[in-house]
């Protein structure tokens, strides 16, 4: 195996098969996360995943230079489980609060001409 890092990446070379593995800042709880100008090449999918707590808010708006599929998912047992889904959006702006406790993911996936994603989240933490 083979091991590169470069930026906040790492990439690792396993007989054919190149894995790449990024270390991003997570979402911090009432700090807001800015991401612009992240590409997606055609047909490729990014996610952003985060903890969350039942109730649990996360303020998320994001703008796309061509239409994207985006969901919020997670997974239970085999399932997985998308709470919200769009398809061919080039925005949105939403709270989502979390129904359970779980591991979620934000994901956005490109069409035949690719995009470029900014997006900004906040998480508001449930009151206890």
């Amino acid at each position: 195996m083979i091991a590169i890092r470069a930026g906040g990446c790492a990439l690792a070379l396993v007989g054919a098969i190149a894995i790449v593995a990024c270390a991003e800042a997570p979402v911090k709880p009432g700090e807001a996360k800015k991401v612009t100008g992240m590409p997606l090449a055609p047909y490729a999918l990014e996610e952003e995943c985060m903890r969350l707590n039942v109730g649990d808010r996360l303020e998320l708006d994001f703008t796309s230079t061509a239409p994207v599929a985006f969901n919020i998912h997670y997974h239970e047992g085999n399932a997985i489980l998308m709470p919200r889904t769009l398809a061919g959006v080039t925005s949105d702006a939403n709270i989502f609060a979390a129904p359970v406790t779980q591991d979620y993911c934000l994901m956005w996936e490109a069409g035949a001409e690719g995009a470029i994603i900014d997006y900004r989240l906040r998480l508001r933490p449930a009151e206890r």
